[in-house]
């Protein structure tokens, strides 16, 4: 028997789809966001006039960075707590989503922490507040996931808290947010995208259900993502808000893998975007995982619906041409500074979505990965 959630309560897609927080009920609404980018843009002063009405207060809490650190969560919960909302709203990337969601997550069950989170039975509804999150790049699916990701920056770990009642009540997916966003963002988070899908897709624990939705959000993303970085058209920067959701849908029901794992620890090591070091990791783990015959055969079928002879080697291509890194080494991190880390990264490698791998990892197997990864090598199988 499994549980399939698609999604939270509901969600609006398309153009204009901003306008439906006019129809939201609240006394008081508590919007976190990153930096600059929403409030530069334009979109906040826009959820401030749709959310305008007597006796209704919108706090805007701003300055979320791109790996969402406990000392971030923290701040805005003291805010958060002082406000007392009854709707919070994300408005930006995943960093600004997965920031809101713990700190309602606090907010909203005040004996948890960041000491007992991981190991507390955490209540499956919410009644404090509503939770509604609006991306403004495509990529993370935060909004229809049951998971945040927090940066330990004392110990240079990513943290991920999973639990039923961080899944978004409202998603709102208006494209035309993502009109401002920069290319290179849509590169990295679009492949971000890609890589929940593929990973999603390639997880023993597939189901016909996430299937279907892996499936065609990796043709999807395969045929718009370039469309999306080079000619950035509304077309295809909403055909690529929609097939992240839908790949958003499918991991949260099946899960990760591998890339996740090596991602989140170069990631939070050294403070990297999270689409960019999935970007680069995901080529060489599928390279890895073809070795078990049930994810070969899946790439074959990947190939085939993509109508390619190579998804691993269609998917390197896309890389270069969106502009993504080919290593960690071509990135720009120092050789000094990998090999002074290599233990930690190694260490931390081996955690989170790994233990889920289709191929079980060992430390040496494991060794060979993050050495291939760093200097763009092939793998040894």
């Amino acid at each position: 028997m499994k549980k399939l959630v698609l999604g939270g309560k509901v969600i609006i897609t398309g153009s204009g789809s901003l306008e439906y927080l006019k129809d939201v009920e609240f006394s008081s609404a508590f919007v976190v966001t990153g930096g600059h980018s929403m409030i530069e843009s334009g979109v906040i002063d826009r959820v401030k006039q749709y959310m305008a009405g007597e006796g209704k207060e919108v706090i805007i809490y701003s300055g979320i960075g791109k790996n969402p650190t406990y000392k971030e969560v923290l701040d805005g919960l003291e805010v958060m707590r002082e406000k007392a909302p009854d709707v919070v709203i994300a408005v930006g990337g995943g960093s600004a989503m997965d920031a809101a969601k713990v700190m309602l997550l606090f907010y909203e069950f005040p004996h948890l922490n960041f000491e007992n989170v991981l190991s507390s039975p955490i209540p499956l509804e919410r009644t404090k507040a509503k939770l509604i999150c609006i991306p403004s790049t495509s990529g993370t699916a935060s909004e229809v996931t049951k998971s945040a990701v927090v940066t330990n920056v004392q110990e240079s770990i990513k943290v991920p808290i999973i639990t039923p009642c961080l899944r978004p009540d409202i998603a709102i997916l208006d494209a035309d947010i993502t009109m401002t966003m920069p290319a290179q963002i849509a590169a990295e988070t679009g492949m971000d995208a890609l890589t929940h899908a593929i990973e999603a897709y390639t997880n023993h624990n597939l189901d016909d259900f996430n299937e279907a939705l892996c499936m065609s959000a990796i043709k999807g993303i395969m045929k718009w993502l370039p469309v999306s970085y080079e000619e950035a058209t509304l077309e295809s920067r909403d055909k690529m808000h929609n097939y992240q959701c839908m790949a958003g849908i499918g991991f949260a029901n099946v899960g990760l893998g591998m890339v996740h794992g090596i991602a989140h620890s170069y990631g939070a090591i050294y403070n990297l975007a999270h689409g960019v070091a999935n970007a680069i990791i995901l080529p060489f783990v599928l390279d890895f995982n073809k070795q078990d015959l049930t994810v070969a055969n899946k790439l074959k079928e990947l190939s085939y619906a993509c109508k390619c002879e190579n998804i691993v080697e269609e998917i390197k291509k896309m890389k270069k041409r969106i502009g993504i890194p080919h290593s960690f080494k071509e990135l720009g991190i120092t050789e000094e500074d990998f090999k002074r880390d290599f233990e930690l990264i190694l260490d931390h490698s081996m955690l989170g979505a790994t233990r889920v791998n289709p191929v079980t990892m060992t430390k040496e197997s494991m060794r060979n990965m993050v050495n291939a990864v760093y200097y763009g090598t092939e793998i040894d199988l």
